[in-house]
């Protein structure tokens, strides 16, 4: 890539970013409203244009009342209402859309005009691979909600927002990359004591991260709004009861999914702030920015981990929670490219 045009293609990527993360909210906005279920289908094509006479939203509306969501939750819905959370769902796809279509052409054209060298595309194939399989993904979650249950599986939801953030994450590395210069393996390994308790941290951080996702997908963040108490108690009774076998409880039991990411989240907390201390003391130029930013955002996200059980999961607190989660995972991979740069 000639250097002339490294500012084009850091605006393309950064404008990528700003995509994501705003589908990323917008996404959650679209399950907190309960309007993910509202398109019952899924068509490339087509599914560009809404209904657009009166007759088209009646049959829409009409074929979405068969669906386990209608009878189960929104029976007796007016038209008007029902296209409001169609509306929400039929946003969100398209910006997925568009945010795809800003990847790709450009990126084609850059490849075609040899901005882009073919040898130096593996990783941006990659990224457009993984926008299609995100499409692909977030079907496969949206049909788990339109056979028996009116809700998606939260496995599948989780998938499809770790499935986002890594994408995220590649395409930020690619940023860092243009910016500040290429990492390499010598370097990371250089510092691998850092590097590893870094990686760890990434860890615990992406389980923290899965955890909010099955907290959104078994709405568990309704089952409290008290701390440190819930339902009165310290740990309350019920965590290891009503699923079987015992161990699905962690993953399926909202009392206990709640338990778990409330809890970890200080976990994640005391381990950051403890990696932070330790990247301070390196003295290493490359990381120390981030660093600091990654102690504000940790500080910032438990509170706001807070504020959503006391608030009762008051939606602009819970977008931004999210929002924060996906902001986390930019700069623990700034973090991560800054240790393979030293």
């Amino acid at each position: 890539m000639e250097s002339k045009y490294k500012n084009v293609i850091l605006v393309w990527l950064i404008s990528v970013v700003f995509l994501i993360l705003a589908q990323t909210v917008l996404g959650g906005y679209v399950r907190l409203t309960r309007s993910g279920l509202s398109m019952y289908d899924w068509h490339v094509i087509t599914g560009v244009i809404p209904p657009l006479s009166q007759s088209a939203w009646q049959k829409t509306f009409d074929a979405y009342k068969k669906t386990p969501e209608y009878k189960k939750v929104n029976v007796g819905m007016s038209l008007s209402d029902y296209k409001s959370i169609y509306y929400r769902e039929y946003n969100h796809r398209i910006l997925g859309r568009f945010s795809g279509l800003v990847f790709a052409l450009p990126l084609l054209f850059f490849l075609l005009s040899g901005i882009i060298r073919w040898r130096q595309s593996k990783s941006y194939l990659i990224i457009g691979f993984l926008y299609g399989a995100q499409g692909l993904m977030g079907w496969y979650m949206v049909k788990s909600g339109l056979v028996d249950a009116p809700h998606v599986s939260p496995f599948r939801l989780a998938a499809h927002f770790l499935l986002a953030l890594f994408i995220l994450a590649l395409i930020a590395w690619q940023v860092y990359t243009l910016q500040w210069g290429a990492a390499s393996k010598k370097h990371f390994t250089a510092h691998c004591f850092l590097s590893r308790r870094t990686l760890g941290f990434s860890l615990i951080l992406l389980v923290q991260i899965t955890y909010g996702a099955f907290m959104a997908g078994l709405k568990a963040g309704h089952v409290s709004n008290t701390f440190p108490l819930m339902l009165g108690y310290l740990v309350p009774p019920g965590m290891f009861s009503g699923i079987h076998p015992l161990w699905l409880n962690l993953f399926e039991n909202s009392l206990t999914v709640h338990f778990i990411h409330r809890w970890l989240a200080f976990g994640v907390l005391g381990f950051g702030l403890y990696l932070v201390f330790l990247l301070n003391r390196s003295g290493l130029k490359n990381v120390i920015s981030g660093a600091r930013i990654l102690a504000s955002l940790l500080s910032v996200q438990v509170l706001l981990g807070l504020f959503v059980v006391l608030w009762d999961v008051a939606i602009p607190l819970a977008l931004i929670h999210q929002l924060t989660a996906a902001l986390l995972v930019l700069t623990v991979t700034r973090v991560l490219h800054g240790l393979a740069r030293e």
